[in-house]
């Protein structure tokens, strides 16, 4: 694992009244990119204002490249970049327009960078083209690159994708997928749309009712949804004995509850039952199991009226 970029500690946020965020406790990794999973209104956004500088927190702290104080912090921000809520593009300019009025504003001398970071993104070809006549995906993309400018080690994006039609979605999602490969640059995005964060992020930090449901890896969340033949018996071990003798297979569990979980022969489960039966395991219960990607989130913050 990488050098450690962000690491919140029990972050807390109130309105008034209303606290949006509950204790949350994250922590990301250099060159990874990881998808904020959560309905709107679940805190995304919230929390990334605060990482972001734009909001602080009511309670709890968080480090920032090892650092922990207010003014490390505030210093350490300037590695960061980020694109929140709308990106900050001037309707009336150019892309090399925007980027140049971004680049002077905060001061960064290398004119050279934005023909750079317009190639980067994809934008060498709008030439006189305004901001104004772009589509949404190019509005995005011009966004990600007045983020860019400062060259950042992490790159906080609040649905990039959102709005999108399936060409842009691609793009953006070779961007950043370029970006943390080529520039071992992490990445934090907010969206949820799984089927495209499963596309793009390396891991997954679940959000919801601005509580933090669980933090992943895609190797883990692959694990968690993986499927398999459940088999109850009153013999697990004759069962397992079977497995391997006669299906010569050890891809198997068998679970605390003394169940098993089989993982070959999806396809072929009256094999299964068929061998076991012929040497003698009776079978109490016999099923195939397992999530998909979308109904395993479902399940982990409540149900489908949480879509």
């Amino acid at each position: 694992m990488g050098e450690t970029i962000l690491k919140t500690n029990q972050l807390k946020k109130t309105y008034k009244k209303h606290t949006v965020l509950h204790d949350v406790s994250i922590e990301l990794k250099e060159g990874r990119i990881y998808g904020l999973i959560g309905e709107n209104g679940a805190g995304k956004s919230t929390l990334m204002k605060i990482i972001s500088g734009i909001s602080f927190q009511t309670e709890g702290s968080f480090e920032l490249f090892g650092k922990s104080s207010d003014k490390e912090i505030q210093l350490q921000r300037k590695r960061i970049a980020s694109m929140i809520e709308q990106p900050a593009i001037s309707p009336d300019m150019t892309a090399k327009g925007n980027l140049k009025y971004h680049r002077l504003m905060r001061g960064i001398p290398n004119e050279e960078l934005e023909d750079e970071i317009l190639q980067l993104v994809g934008l060498t070809s709008t030439n006189n083209k305004k901001a104004k006549h772009f589509s949404l995906g190019m509005k995005q993309r011009l966004g990600i690159a007045i983020a860019l400018l400062t060259n950042p080690e992490l790159l906080i994006l609040d649905e990039p994708v959102n709005g999108l039609d399936p060409i842009g979605v691609v793009e953006i999602r070779q961007l950043l997928t370029r970006l943390c490969e080529e520039r071992q640059m992490t990445i934090l995005i907010s969206s949820h749309n799984l089927p495209e964060l499963y596309q793009t992020t390396t891991d997954y930090i679940i959000i919801h009712k601005g509580k933090i449901m669980k933090q992943m890896t895609q190797q883990q969340l692959d694990e968690e949804c993986r499927h398999y033949i459940r088999i109850g018996c009153t013999a697990p071990e004759q069962c397992a004995h079977v497995l391997e003798t006669n299906l010569k297979t050890q891809n198997f569990q068998v679970m605390p509850n003394k169940t098993i979980k089989l993982y070959d022969f999806l396809e072929d489960l009256g094999d299964v039952s068929t061998a076991l039966f012929e040497n003698g395991v009776t079978l109490t219960e016999f099923s195939l199991q397992g999530d998909t990607l979308e109904n395993y989130f479902l399940t982990l913050i409540g149900g489908e009226h949480h879509v």
